[in-house]
């Protein structure tokens, strides 16, 4: 029997909840759809009849690992705000995006299999995530940090393709340095070095 979902859990539940959804990406992310229940418990340092109460089937965990990722995402942004300036945030903000990317990328089979089985783990996590990003781009055009005429979804479709050509493991250096490039494209013209045009 599964919980009931409208009932909160009690927190040694809630903590056990979060490790499986942690352990599901860590393994689905390296095995893919054939990755094995008794793995991701054990990983999880739960038993399977725990995992198996919370998530009865391979798509219901993969779905929630999924959304519990973009969740994660999400809501990092209010306190990354509150502990460090606009601008260190929104930097921040784009190695945890890149980390998201990663683990998704990585489940791209698994996170198919749920799709094929007529769920959309997809569902709302784009307007969720540009909700976050607009908040980090809305907090540094206020402080003058960024450019005004670079929207939100601009500065996504850069980093989704960041993550598109760069977020495997052995690629992160790349990663990094592209996320400068492009943060450094944000800056107003006052705040970049000159270049040597400007020096001319």
């Amino acid at each position: 029997m599964t919980r009931d979902a409208g009932r909160p859990l009690r927190a040694d539940a809630q903590r056990n909840r979060d490790k499986i959804l942690a352990a599901a990406v860590r393994v689905f992310t390296e095995e893919g759809l054939d990755a094995h229940f008794e793995r991701i418990a054990r990983e999880a340092g739960v038993g399977t009849g725990t995992l198996y109460r919370n998530f009865p089937t391979r798509e219901a965990l993969i779905e929630a690992a999924y959304r519990n990722e973009v969740a994660r995402l999400c809501d990092a942004v209010p306190g990354l705000l509150a502990a460090m300036p606009p601008p260190e945030a929104l930097r921040a903000w784009t190695r945890r995006f890149i980390d998201y990317a990663t683990a998704k990328l990585g489940m791209a089979n698994a996170l198919r299999a749920v799709v094929d089985a007529g769920t959309n783990p997809y569902a709302d996590s784009h307007k969720m995530i540009q909700a976050a990003l607009s908040s980090l781009m809305d907090a540094n055009t206020a402080a003058g940090t960024i450019r005004s005429d670079i929207s939100p979804t601009d500065m996504f479709a850069a980093l989704a393709g960041i993550a598109l050509t760069s977020a495997k493991p052995e690629q992160r250096e790349q990663a990094e340095r592209l996320l400068d490039l492009t943060l450094d494209g944000l800056k107003p013209a006052h705040s970049r070095a000159p270049s040597p045009e400007d020096l001319a």
